[in-house]
């Protein structure tokens, strides 16, 4: 039986097309924000300047590896243009939870530590505190009062030896799941999936080589590298909600985030973003943007 086209369905001519692109001259009437980012009248989050807006800076670990025993901001709450600290004592804590978010799964309770530290620093640079004044070198100043005290621990920085039996833990509570490992480990481990991709037969395969190459690829971090820096501006009226400015390529993934970290109706949050130089999947989690709700 045939079927009938829809009457919505459009038919679009085939055209033939000399693209080109190295040498090429493409039209920058193709990209709305091209000349606004070559001109540099692109307004990215950095270059937001709202009425009544105070500085936010953050105080971050030294350490790549330590336990926070306290947190002491009381010097730091004196300096005449302080007008907020928060550090982790200001966020609710998280459950385990999932949730997609763009290219990833994220655990809430893992993005509640990385936003602001709890137990633990557990990178050099980990957020543990942040002060809003009146301007950055009130704020800087602020930062250098702040009191944390650390339990230094050992880490290591190197992912063979972070796979280790005796190699130092990052997360206590962590033990390796995925393919092969029965039965369920019994020993806490750095390792947090193990992922095994297997298409027909292996030995097989190897009986009919005429050589078999073995060979161990290793990288080293890496991180997206958009045009602009990571910045957040937030106003949280006294009617109850927030707006937040913030370079975003999903701001709808934030909005939902900042209301569960906050523990906050989704219909109380706005955000816009502003001009992206760059994603790639980087800004599809929230980084700075709950610090500055909280502090606002």
């Amino acid at each position: 039986m045939g079927m009938k086209p829809s009457p919505f369905a459009i038919k679009i001519p085939y055209e033939e097309k000399n693209n080109k692109v190295v040498g090429g001259r493409p039209n920058p009437d193709d990209r709305s924000d091209a000349i606004d980012k070559v001109t540099g009248r692109a307004r990215y989050a950095a270059d937001y300047n709202l009425p009544g807006q105070l500085i936010g800076k953050v105080l971050r670990s030294p350490h790549a590896h330590a336990v926070i025993k306290s947190i002491d901001t009381t010097d730091a709450e004196k300096i005449a243009g302080v007008k907020a600290v928060v550090t982790r004592d200001d966020f609710p804590d998280m459950e385990v939870e999932h949730a997609a978010s763009g290219e990833l799964m994220v655990n809430f309770r893992d993005v509640t530590r990385n936003m602001i530290a709890r137990e633990k620093a557990l990178y050099d640079g980990h957020p543990v505190a942040a002060v809003a004044a009146l301007s950055e070198s009130i704020a800087k100043q602020a930062l250098k009062l702040i009191k944390v005290d650390y339990e230094v621990l050992p880490h290591v920085i190197d992912v063979v030896e972070a796979m280790q039996p005796d190699a130092p833990l990052l997360h206590e509570d962590m033990f390796t799941k995925g393919a092969g490992i029965e039965p369920d480990p019994t020993k806490k481990s750095n390792i947090a999936t193990r992922i095994e991709s297997k298409l027909g037969d292996i030995e097989d395969g190897f009986r009919k080589a005429d050589f078999i190459v073995e060979h161990e690829s290793n990288t080293k971090p890496t991180h997206q590298g958009y045009i602009e820096p990571q910045a957040s501006i937030a106003n949280f009226s006294e009617g109850g909600t927030i707006e937040v400015y913030t370079g975003t390529q999903g701001h709808h993934v934030f909005r939902a985030q900042i209301a569960k970290l906050l523990k906050m109706d989704v219909s109380k949050i706005k955000v816009v973003p502003a001009e992206l130089g760059g994603g790639f999947g980087g800004k599809n989690n929230v980084y700075l943007e709950p610090l500055a709700a909280q502090l606002s």
